[in-house]
């Protein structure tokens, strides 16, 4: 029953990832001032909103790991893997959006990279849970999951940073799409598109998670397994 809801789930994400691309690059009109480059905000942003997410699950499960460590080692071994799992689908997307944004940011300033606010904290964020990673992947010893969601904790600070940057500070990177000033928005005929990816890239990102989570898991519990193996011995 299990297999079969991974493969149905697989199945609707590929059909929206398939939908949304279509949408992005069929259905959508050009943009007046920019023209052809404009469809990168159709995977740009989905990925930015969709990294947001899987970093307040890393913050979750940090947070839970630090509450349950002493009272619950299970509840803080699962609390641990989301917190894992969250930081490394995180990362990916972050890395999307690091990715597109420059490609955006030759054609329309002419340059790759120019270290303003959003950019800036963007990079920050990628770095912080980036080591974060390092950390785990490198680390040993009782302390590293405390040592780890501690930073964790600290690196999802630096995510209403950058989502209010370009809202404190004047920015290069263009204001606010939605909730900016007076004015801002999108056309009706270009929300349809980014909806929609919207769905494909979270649907995308939760099947990598749950799969990341579960292999965590299994890590977890065989080496539980062999701890109490060579107690025993």
């Amino acid at each position: 029953m299990k297999k079969l809801l991974i493969w149905v789930y697989a199945g609707i994400t590929i059909l929206l990832m398939i939908w949304g691309y279509y949408q992005a690059i069929y259905v959508a009109p050009n943009d007046a001032m920019q023209g052809e480059i404009f469809r990168i905000i159709y995977y740009h942003v989905p990925s930015a909103a969709v990294a947001f997410v899987f970093f307040a699950i890393s913050l979750a499960g940090s947070i839970g790991y630090l509450a349950f460590r002493q009272n619950s080692p299970i509840k803080a071994q699962v609390a641990d893997a989301w917190a894992l799992a969250g930081a490394e689908v995180g990362v990916v997307f972050c890395t999307v959006v690091l990715t597109t944004g420059p490609l955006w940011g030759r054609r329309a300033w002419g340059i790759w990279w120019t270290w303003d606010a959003r950019l800036t904290t963007t990079l920050v964020l990628w770095l912080i849970y980036a080591s974060y990673l390092l950390l785990r992947r490198f680390a040993a010893g009782p302390q590293m999951q405390t040592l780890a969601a501690v930073l964790g904790i600290f690196g999802a600070m630096d995510v209403p940073i950058v989502y209010m940057s370009n809202r404190w500070w004047r920015t290069q990177h263009p204001a606010p799409v939605f909730g900016g000033s007076q004015g801002s928005g999108m056309d009706k005929s270009m929300v349809g598109a980014l909806m929609w990816n919207m769905a494909a890239w979270f649907a995308w990102g939760m099947f990598i998670l749950i799969l990341r989570f579960i292999l965590e898991r299994q890590h977890q519990k065989i080496a539980a397994a062999e701890a109490q193996a060579a107690l025993e011995a």
